[in-house]
């Protein structure tokens, strides 16, 4: 909870940029409903699929906060340097920028795998097409034989719960140290083994406020990304001593 409250007063200290994350992800989830909105067995796993890349969507707003938390200056040229902060020339080292932007799409090539896996197991197993939100309650979720649901909610448990403890530290650790992915996967694992009920509280507020979120058409991920993005950070800091780790960035960039 105070990783809560500390998110919020970030959000408060710049409150239309870090809305501003929020509302392009509201688009984004604007933009998957509209396109599968008669597909609900594609828009089930895109939804939960979208969870599973929102900490690579949420750089910036770690990027605010750490910025914050140094006294630095927060505007529209920190987020355009977050996300631009790579160089070709240091691809192949593995502690570079570049260990974020491999780790990012790992993440989203499991959110894809997930996204498949949902689409298939459902309209596969379904008794009758899934079209439509009541399809699926009636049909998936309320279904009397065959335990479709079931199995959707155990899969997407089982890759969830992985991704959960190998992202929820790494991300923010990448960003902020020059470490390699296998260093930050393994500290952000270490986080969680160390400290389970905290870690499986904090996993909860983020599914909770999320579907909240997306439950209000979208638009409480205005003010739920950024909350939950800045928290993040803080849930970092406070779980991970990085005194004897190089440094990722400064205002003027890599070093």
């Amino acid at each position: 909870m105070q990783w809560l409250a500390l998110g919020f007063k970030d959000l408060a200290r710049s409150p239309l940029l870090s809305m501003l994350h929020g509302l392009v992800l509201a688009v984004l989830g604007g933009l998957i409903t509209w396109a599968a909105h008669d597909r609900f067995w594609l828009l089930a796993g895109s939804m939960s699929g979208f969870m599973v890349v929102a900490p690579v969507l949420a750089t910036s707003l770690y990027a605010m906060s750490r910025a914050m938390e140094r006294g630095e200056k927060v505007d529209l040229q920190l987020l355009v340097n977050t996300w631009t902060q790579w160089q070709m020339r240091l691809r192949r080292e593995p502690d570079s920028y570049w260990s974020l932007i491999r780790f990012g799409l790992l993440l989203g090539l499991a959110a894809t795998g997930w996204v498949i896996t949902s689409a298939a197991l459902i309209t596969l197993l379904a008794p009758v097409p899934i079209h439509t939100p009541l399809d699926f309650i009636r049909h998936v979720v309320l279904a009397k034989q065959g335990h479709l649901f079931e199995m959707w909610v155990g899969l997407g448990a089982m890759m969830a719960l992985p991704m959960f403890a190998s992202s929820v530290i790494s991300m923010p650790l990448l960003l902020d140290r020059r470490v390699t992915v296998l260093q930050a996967v393994l500290t952000s694992w270490k986080a969680v083994l160390t400290h389970p009920f905290q870690m499986t509280f904090w996993a909860f507020l983020i599914v909770g406020f999320s579907l909240l979120g997306i439950c209000s058409l979208f638009l409480g991920l205005i003010l739920v990304v950024p909350m939950l993005g800045h928290g993040s950070w803080h849930a970092y800091r406070h779980m991970v001593d990085v005194s004897d780790l190089g440094e990722r960035l400064t205002e003027q960039g890599e070093r």
